[in-house]
């Protein structure tokens, strides 16, 4: 096809999860290559795309919702076409376009890399049309427009799920899981660094199981271990480590290793053997329980972050206790309360679902034993030194990130002080907190 569309300006818009983003990137980076003028703003786009996440009840609202305000500015002449992307489009193929006529084209999570074509169609053509390739394929390489920060990327390690869990429909909108060949992480991670990237973030569905597809062992530490070997890396954050396959030698390498930060996120999602059962997960709560003793032993003031279901169908009064107690007795720093969302297609979906409004109440009386342990969390870090790297500034005050502080999902540290340098390290002195995020000042 000609390239007719060189002065087209596309908007993007990301939804959903940070490996999503990094799929949002990768179309960014072949769109600009192709002669696109990329956005992040919508006012007067030629075509505009939406990634979208169909993960849970609520994701799949947003997306729906973001979607149909999108069709209203098409209708209206703000914006040309709009093409939907990802997860949402993968797990409705066949009925979106039928119930959004506002859609022009609508791309699976398997043909991310055909979305120049696709948006030379739409945009020539004038068609409507759907791209569906295979979700199983090797897990793409193409470069990327790091949206993130200067200081901070993501980089995926691996694609797809093979664990089933009764609750969750990823396998089947991901893909069976794959990794990528430890050589091109590497090589990625490397560019990254070249360009100011000074945090990378490894995310995959299952990271701890990285390369047991390719190799037929878990090359996790190695990986590691050969990430923070790049010199001008200073953090490796690793994210998604299930319980049942997080090795003493990952725990060592995590220990030892100065670069790799000492956050571990394990989702755990119960602690009751019974509805770990039904949820189709590996282990036991003991073996949970014996996890999280292991990493506590071997790493000192490590910070653990996980998932938690309430309201899954089978359980009781006495797995809902037995989880409250785990909750208040663990202490662990961070934790996402999610409130049971039945999805379609799903074993757990077939299951006798309890009373919402119970569901409901069971996950806001968790959120608020959490609220507690995170406030006794940040009270003990008062009169710490603690190494931030600056990512902004407003109302007066620059906000930042420690080694206890993931993008996105556990706020930031607020630091008073005169010109500092966004995308720079330094030492903070924690003096207090405000509206439930610590404050400090520079050493």
């Amino acid at each position: 096809m000609e390239r007719a569309n060189i002065s087209k300006i596309i908007g993007i818009v990301s939804l959903g999860c940070a490996k999503n983003l990094v799929n949002t990137e990768q179309m960014m980076y072949l769109l600009k290559q192709a002669g696109y003028t990329v956005t992040g703003e919508i006012d007067g786009a030629d075509a505009v795309i939406v990634n979208t996440c169909g993960f849970i009840d609520s994701a799949k609202v947003e997306a729906i919702d973001t979607i149909i305000e999108l069709g209203r500015e098409r209708a209206s002449g703000r914006i040309g076409k709009l093409v939907v992307t990802g997860c949402l489009s993968e797990r409705y193929k066949g009925e979106i376009l039928a119930e959004m006529p506002e859609i022009d084209g609508v791309v699976g999570v398997g043909s991310f890399d055909d979305i120049v074509e696709v948006m030379d169609s739409v945009l020539q053509n004038g068609e409507k049309s759907e791209w569906f390739g295979d979700i199983n394929a090797p897990v793409s390489e193409t470069k990327r427009v790091i949206t993130t920060s200067k200081s901070w990327a993501y980089i995926k390690i691996a694609e797809g799920c093979d664990n089933q869990c009764a609750f969750c429909v990823i396998p089947g909108l991901r893909g069976k899981f794959r990794s990528r060949p430890i050589e091109n992480i590497l090589q990625e991670a490397e560019e990254l660094a070249s360009h100011g990237v000074q945090e990378l973030i490894l995310v995959a569905q299952d990271s701890s199981r990285y390369g047991i597809d390719l190799y037929g062992v878990q090359r996790l530490p190695e990986l590691l271990t050969q990430l923070s070997a790049i010199d001008k890396l200073k953090w490796i954050r690793l994210h998604y480590l299930y319980p049942d396959e997080i090795s003493d030698e990952l725990i060592d390498v995590i220990a030892e290793n100065e670069k790799v930060l000492k956050y571990i996120d394990v989702p755990i999602q119960h602690i009751s053997d019974r509805v770990l059962k039904l949820m189709n997960r590996r282990g036991s709560g003991d073996e949970v329980r014996d996890v999280l003793r292991r990493i506590r032993a071997k790493i000192s003031d490590v910070v653990i972050r996980t998932s938690i279901i309430a309201g899954l169908p089978g359980e009781g009064d006495e797995e809902f206790k037995e989880l409250c107690a785990f909750l208040e007795s663990e202490q662990i720093e961070r934790a996402g309360v999610f409130q049971y969302s039945p999805e379609e297609g799903t074993p757990a979906a077939l299951m006798q679902r309890p009373d919402s409004d119970t569901a409901a109440m069971r996950a806001e009386t968790l959120a608020e034993i959490q609220a507690q342990v995170i406030d006794h969390f940040n009270e003990s870090r008062v009169d710490s030194l603690i190494t931030v790297l600056i990512e902004g500034y407003d109302h007066g005050r620059y906000y930042g990130r420690s080694f206890a502080e993931s993008p996105d999902v556990d706020g930031y540290i607020n630091v008073f002080a005169n010109e500092l340098v966004i995308g720079e390290f330094y030492d903070v002195r924690i003096t207090g907190c405000s509206d439930g995020e610590p404050v400090g000042v520079l050493k």
